[in-house]
């Protein structure tokens, strides 16, 4: 780069007029570098015969047809058009046939495979002198045969055999307007100056009398031009619309019997005021002429040119013929059988370069008579086997990849609508087996098996409107999108590719990519959300904050209405809290049945449970050798199960062990106490003791052993229970008087006297109420009675804890926590000793 060149050409906006730039792409390691090209007109014509390919190395330009390719603009869009080119024409690699493909900036075209560019749009080159608009008119040479002068004001102009402006004279000359073709020439405008350019008809086009060859030609006033023969022939007349002529070399021969205003005759002359379009003009008619098209006087020339061109090799052929005669027909015999015999040979070598040359061919015309046919499986197969011995043949490339996608891309799409996603698997494998040694078509096929899997994840999952599933969607959408992302405009490229080959597949492809849309649109909403929300349930498990977690996801579920799974992070954080209070027991036995209990199906609460597993819980070990414990205590083995717990490892769960040590060796003792005291005058009372001491879920046995005489004791127990209902009372009332525990006390920075004095009656009210209550219903009492008592309580004590949550972003943690303990609950709470 040169310095002070710019670093990349400003673009075009939308709505202004651009000129083209074709950017050379490396291929086949050319010897000699091409240059760009800048296309500042409408049309541009591609052919190895065109400026600037005429001048381009031999090597670069010799897959060029004579008339190749057009490239042109047409409504502010650029198009690319072939003209039935035989080394063919591809936009990003899909090939250009019978219409015209638009093109975008950055698009590469492909002339051959050898030759190939990226477009690039520019804006326009301001012009210094802006052309007049001109007209042009076309006077019929021949006053005999009814022909309107034709007045041109806008190119393009198609001659064409359907267009009113010769299709008028069918009846009248049926024949003749057959000789005109449907797309026969066209007359347009480059650098100002008006051009003819023949479309391949099947007549041709004639000037000053001259069929054109495979140039446009450029009119100049007085020239003569003819379609298809000598009827539609015509002057040319050139001048600009304010009607001045532009005649400034020769001037048009006047015949006597005809005047100047005549040919200007607005009666009778054709006004043709709107332009083509060149989207029409450059479609390919690939049907052959029909034998009333074909003039023959207008093909005479050719022939006769064609004869004697022939003449001096049938001369030749002659003269070769004659001597072989003479040499069979000498005097020496000897000679005439030498001559014999070399003949012989000569016909022997001939017959077998023939055949030679004839087989040499023959793997080409087989294929391309398989895909005329339709038949494009057998020329799949047919072309990879002959790929496999000749890799580099592009030919036979273009056609294993056109014939793999054509056979396999229909059935394809056929089982993906059906769902049938085993079929459609099985298709891409038969396609990857048809293709084996073209590597043009694998990055295809790849592309065709990143859509299957995700219209099969998108459909799988109830359509792009289908809820989110937490911790089961991420992964697959991160996948699908990471292929995209990573070449999207490569994989945009090869899609396009496919379409061109299989125009139904352009459906399902557009679908495809309203799917990845949805899925981006997903990515940057709901699965960034779904990142914050595993960041807050880990800080609020690493601060023990499990209040915190069940107002995110209400919040969650309020903003992110297709986020599904949420109830599955609800019932981890239910399960884990069980964990943590079970923690605070002063026995195993919860937090062993807790945890054999938590099936936790979420990643944060998986990888907490991991954490606490490996600093704060028993090991599996401790858990098996507890089984022996819980064992031995359910079958009143007391002494069993104590020596048990002595030998459990030592951990951070030793405390624990120890204070349920000390409680069954308080149970184990009075329980025997118990029975030396049974029949005695103390009996009633130390059994109404004894069962206030025991756990009703740990300590079964002893429950169930002094269970009838609770039963038998029923008036005594129920006085019990009275009077604790009583003490539960008073204390509440002591509680409420003292005026609870108000906001001013839970936003303090300490723990103060008072805190603490309200904490331990609310706690001491919910204990005496909850031990009321357990022996009413052991007595088939009357616990309904107390039961608004038992409610009132257990309702403050939650609702001071939920207070003291809401200001976790206001207190420090540590102190929160230490509130939190003054108020565990009664699920917490310590077991009176007897």
């Amino acid at each position: 780069m040169a310095p002070g060149d710019p670093i990349a050409e400003q673009q075009p906006s939308v709505g202004e007029a651009f000129d083209i730039v074709l950017k050379p792409v490396s291929r086949g390691g050319l010897d000699d570098p091409l240059s760009e090209i800048r296309i500042d007109e409408n049309l541009f014509a591609i052919g190895r015969a065109e400026p600037p390919f005429d001048e381009s190395p031999p090597d670069a330009v010799a897959q060029l047809s004579r008339r190749h390719a057009r490239i042109f603009i047409e409504h502010g869009h650029a198009y690319i058009a072939d003209l039935a080119s035989k080394n063919g024409t591809a936009l990003n690699g899909t090939p250009v046939r019978d219409v015209p493909m638009r093109l975008a900036n950055g698009d590469e075209i492909a002339f051959g495979n050898r030759l190939a560019y990226r477009v690039q749009f520019v804006p326009r080159r301001r012009r210094t002198h802006a052309p007049k608009p001109l007209a042009l008119t076309l006077d019929p040479q021949h006053d005999d045969r009814g022909l309107s002068p034709i007045e041109l004001t806008k190119f393009p102009f198609l001659v064409s055999k359907t267009d009113e402006t010769f299709a008028r004279y069918r009846n009248d000359y049926p024949h003749q307007v057959n000789y005109v073709s449907r797309r026969h020439a066209h007359v347009f405008l480059r650098g100002g100056a008006p051009f003819v350019e023949d479309l391949g008809s099947t007549n041709g086009t004639f000037v000053n009398g001259q069929r054109m060859s495979d140039h446009a030609v450029e009119l100049k006033n007085g020239d003569t031009l003819a379609f298809g023969g000598t009827h539609f022939a015509y002057r040319v007349h050139l001048h600009d619309e304010e009607g001045e002529s532009t005649l400034t070399e020769m001037a048009v021969p006047s015949e006597p019997n005809r005047k100047i205003d005549a040919e200007h005759d607005s009666d009778k002359t054709t006004f043709v005021g709107s332009a083509h379009s060149f989207l029409d003009i450059f479609c390919i008619d690939q049907s052959a002429p029909a034998d009333d098209e074909v003039n023959e006087d207008a093909h005479a020339a050719l022939k006769d040119a064609s004869a004697s061109t022939h003449a001096g090799k049938r001369g030749k052929v002659a003269l070769f013929m004659t001597e072989l005669r003479k040499a069979f027909a000498a005097e020496d015999i000897r000679a005439a059988r030498r001559a014999r015999i070399v003949a012989a040979c000569a016909v022997v070598a001939l017959i077998g370069v023939g055949v030679a040359l004839f087989h040499g061919g023959f793997p080409e015309r087989h294929a391309k008579s398989l895909m005329a046919s339709g038949d494009y499986a057998r020329a799949a197969a047919f072309s990879d086997e002959y790929l496999q011995a000749h890799a580099n043949d592009m030919r036979f490339t273009a056609m294993n990849t056109e014939a793999v996608l054509k056979s396999g891309v229909p059935r394809w799409l056929d089982a993906l609508r059906a769902g049938k996603h085993a079929d459609a698997d099985a298709i891409l494998t038969q396609m990857k087996t048809l293709s084996a040694h073209n590597t043009d078509v694998r990055s295809m096929l790849d592309e065709l098996g990143w859509i299957g899997k995700l219209e099969r994840f998108v459909m799988g999952r109830g359509g792009p409107d289908a809820p989110i599933r937490i911790y089961a969607d991420e992964a697959s959408i991160a996948d699908i999108l990471r292929h995209w992302e990573a070449d999207a405009s490569g994989h945009q490229r090869d899609l396009d590719r496919i379409a061109g080959y299989v125009p139904e597949f352009r459906d399902p492809y557009a679908l495809a990519l309203s799917h990845l849309r949805k899925l981006q649109s997903d990515d940057s909403a709901y699965l960034a959300a779904i990142d914050r929300l595993n960041a807050s349930v880990a800080k609020s498990l690493a601060d023990d904050d499990l209040d915190a977690i069940d107002a995110v996801l209400k919040e969650y579920a309020e903003k992110y209405p297709r986020l599904s799974g949420l109830d599955r992070i609800r019932a981890d954080a239910s399960g884990y809290a069980n964990v943590k209070r079970a923690m605070s027991e002063p026995s195993l036995a919860p937090l062993i049945t807790a945890l054999n209990k938590a099936d936790f199906s979420t990643p944060p609460f998986r990888e907490r449970l991991a954490l606490l597993n490996a600093s704060q819980l028993p090991s599996p070990d401790v858990r098996a050798q507890y089984a022996a414990v819980s064992a031995a205590w359910a079958n009143g083995n007391s002494a069993s199960a104590i020596d048990a717990l002595r030998r459990l490892p030592q951990g951070t769960w030793s405390p624990t062990v120890q204070k349920e040590i000390a409680h069954k060796q308080s149970v184990a003792a009075q329980f025997a106490e118990l029975q030396k005291a049974r029949g005695s005058k103390q009996y009633e009372d130390a059994v109404l003791s004894f069962n206030e001491t025991l756990d009703a879920q740990g300590d079964t046995y002893f429950a169930k052993a002094v269970d009838p005489d609770i039963a038998a004791l029923k008036s005594r127990a129920a006085s019990r229970a009275q009077s604790l209902m009583n003490q539960a009372q008073a204390l509440w009332a002591q509680y409420r008087t003292n005026g609870g525990i108000g906001g001013s006390q839970r936003l303090e920075s300490g723990v103060s006297d008072a805190f603490r004095t309200q904490a331990h009656l609310l706690l001491a009210a919910q204990d005496t109420a909850s031990r009321g209550m357990r022996i009413l219903k052991q007595v088939n009492g009357d616990p309904d009675k107390w039961s608004a008592l038992k409610g009132d309580i257990d309702n403050e004590v939650d609702l001071q804890r939920r207070s003291l949550q809401d200001l976790r972003m206001v207190l420090e943690p540590a102190l929160l926590q230490s509130k939190l303990a003054l108020l565990k609950g009664g699920a917490d709470e310590t077991r009176r000793a007897p």
